[in-house]
């Protein structure tokens, strides 16, 4: 199985690109975020890959991080989700705005995807709204926005509190869950610098 490409970029696609690896060429599917940064024609190109393989092909998908063929998986894992919508979803959103849709179940943007209607958007956001708090959100791509936590949404300090638990190594859901306690002692109004030492206080350091 080929889990990472290294080599030349011979040729792109609309959706595709060809990789030269020492005189050999593969054939690899991208979603069009990958596609637009790649460098040109001839130069050095790198890309994590999921072999898929079935009765009559075996197809490879490349992905600009390991954390978008991560979310490529985690996709597929959803019923009637194939590798085309994947792909499609993976075009249409970067994994940061993926995965604040499915955390806030915004179908309206999950459906920007081609082949993406209400209900499959329904459905992708229901069973995976309790797992993208694991997933990496991929190079230079932001941290989930305030909404995802709806008990806080609205309230920049609390966000801010937040923000700054998740830099210093802690997992969302806990650090979310630490500012809310702590605004249930400190009270709704808080401020940031107020809210971090409580938080912290609530993970036990």
């Amino acid at each position: 199985m080929i889990a990472k490409l290294t080599g030349k970029l011979d040729s792109a696609g609309r959706d595709h690109v060809v990789i030269d690896c020492h005189g050999v060429g593969y054939f690899v599917r991208c979603p069009a975020r990958t596609l637009a940064g790649l460098p040109a024609s001839g130069e050095a190109v790198s890309l994590s890959i999921e072999t898929l393989v079935k009765e009559d092909a075996i197809d490879l998908y490349g992905f600009a991080d390991p954390a978008e063929r991560d979310w490529f998986r985690l996709l597929m894992t959803v019923q009637g989700v194939g590798a085309k919508v994947a792909m499609s979803l993976l075009s249409a959103l970067s994994a940061g705005d993926l995965a604040n849709a499915i955390a806030n179940e915004d179908k309206a943007t999950i459906t920007r995807a081609d082949g993406v209607g209400p209900k499959l958007a329904t459905r992708l956001a229901m069973e995976l709204k309790d797992k993208v708090g694991t997933m990496a959100l991929g190079r230079g791509v932001p941290t989930l926005t305030p909404a995802v936590v709806p008990s806080l949404a609205g309230d920049a300090a609390a966000a801010d509190a937040v923000s700054a638990l998740v830099n210093l190594g802690y997992r969302r859901p806990e650090a979310a869950s630490a500012v809310e306690k702590a605004i249930k002692k400190l009270g709704k109004g808080a401020r940031v610098e107020a809210l971090i030492p409580a938080g912290l206080k609530e993970l036990g350091t």
